[in-house]
């Protein structure tokens, strides 16, 4: 059996588990998760373990080129912590009875199999001794003075399992606790791209060849962030409502928190504006300034397709003196900026890894964090933090 595979279990049986893993509610809805998993579990049957490493699996596993530099991204790390939880998750619940474990140690991307506890055996028979009679019957009101000291022990057992068993506050619970603070619906707003309509009356274009349609499309990116983020909402049981670009009015904004996707093409800009980091999409090259000045955070290649390598984000975290309301901004330079700030803002690893050095009471400062993403084969990859701001 391959190395990480603790006892003799046939492939078939861990294949079977595998399989109601992969189909349990944990995995479901992560195919990426029900990737990396059969991917680890399938070399390790088959004892490729040595190949069991992180450049491997993210080429291999999530497309990476084979250019990819485990230090530049965290994707198979992140993606390995995220696989933990879950199966976690799972044999907490669903998995409890399962006659196999499927685990993922830390610090290695080898899996274990491990069988379930066999139920004690039967104790054999033994000759059953002579009848002993019964003590005494106790006074009732010996019995009855016990049961409150029972009921006491009860209930503070409870209360420790209850303590020690809770889910811990992660930090991406820490960085949403004040948005989601009150009883009041969460605004996901979402911004329309400007686009022009062309066509052509023939010879040369002319100005009147092209129209405006400044309400009409949302970018990609601006969409998987509202799905990611809505998602996150539905899990946590939050009220929210989803606003698409013109629909969104200031006082909206004043009527309770707010996520703001694409904000830089809004006319609620001006509020972005105001901040320290901000994405100024008029200067050239396009990227982000610090209190309006230029920055190395730009793009100065950019083609007129906007198809790049690379692109700069900002998600910020405000209680904003205009609106008195909490928001939080996501916006990247392109679409693919924005895709990867949704994702951070909800994944618990990504945003733990981003707030590894944030200062001492970080959890109620307002802030700022400037990500470069890279962007392979049209995707973006996990989202590296280049600076950070508290205030």
């Amino acid at each position: 059996m391959a190395d990480g595979v603790q006892t003799p279990l046939s492939s078939e049986r861990v294949r079977e588990e595998l399989n109601r893993v992969l189909c349990s509610h944990e995995f479901r809805s992560s195919k990426r998760s029900q990737d990396f998993l059969r991917y680890v579990v399938e070399h390790a049957l088959a004892g490729d373990t040595d190949i069991l490493k992180e450049r491997t699996i993210g080429i291999e596993v999530f497309g990476r080129p084979t250019s990819y530099d485990p230090s530049d991204d965290a994707t198979v790390r992140v993606k390995a912590g995220e696989v933990r939880k879950r199966l976690g998750l799972y044999y907490s619940d669903q998995g409890a009875q399962d006659p196999i474990r499927i685990e993922l140690p830390s610090g290695t991307y080898v899996p274990e199999f491990h069988a379930a506890a066999a139920p004690p055996a039967a104790a054999p028979a033994v000759e059953v001794p002579a009848p002993v009679p019964a003590p005494a019957p106790q006074p009732a009101k010996a019995a009855s003075s016990r049961l409150p000291w029972i009921a006491a022990v009860v209930v503070l057992a409870a209360g420790a399992i209850w303590y020690l068993t809770r889910p811990a506050a992660t930090v991406l619970d820490q960085f949403w606790a004040p948005v989601l603070q009150g009883k009041q619906p969460v605004q996901v707003c979402a911004a329309f791209v400007p686009v022009w309509s062309y066509e052509s009356s023939g010879g040369q274009p002319q100005p009147q060849d092209y129209t405006a349609l400044p309400d009409q499309f949302v970018g990609g990116g601006d969409l998987l962030a509202t799905s990611r983020l809505t998602a996150m909402l539905t899990r946590l049981k939050r009220p929210y409502n989803v606003r698409v670009g013109n629909d969104v009015a200031f006082a909206d904004l004043r009527n309770g928190p707010a996520i703001l996707v694409g904000y830089s093409y809004t006319r609620w800009r001006d509020i972005s504006s105001q901040m320290r980091y901000f994405i100024d999409g008029t200067r050239r090259p396009v990227g982000i300034t610090d209190n309006g000045k230029p920055t190395q955070w730009t793009l100065p290649d950019l083609p007129r397709d906007r198809h790049t390598s690379e692109d700069y984000a900002i998600v910020s975290r405000v209680f904003h003196p205009d609106t008195h309301a909490m928001l939080v901004e996501i916006a990247g330079i392109l679409q693919y900026g924005t895709d990867a700030a949704g994702d951070l803002v909800t994944n618990p690893d990504l945003m733990a890894e981003a707030l590894r050095d944030a200062p001492p009471g970080w959890q109620s400062k307002n802030m700022q964090l400037i990500l470069h993403v890279k962007v392979i084969s049209g995707a973006p990859t996990s989202p590296k933090v280049v600076k950070t701001y508290f205030w």
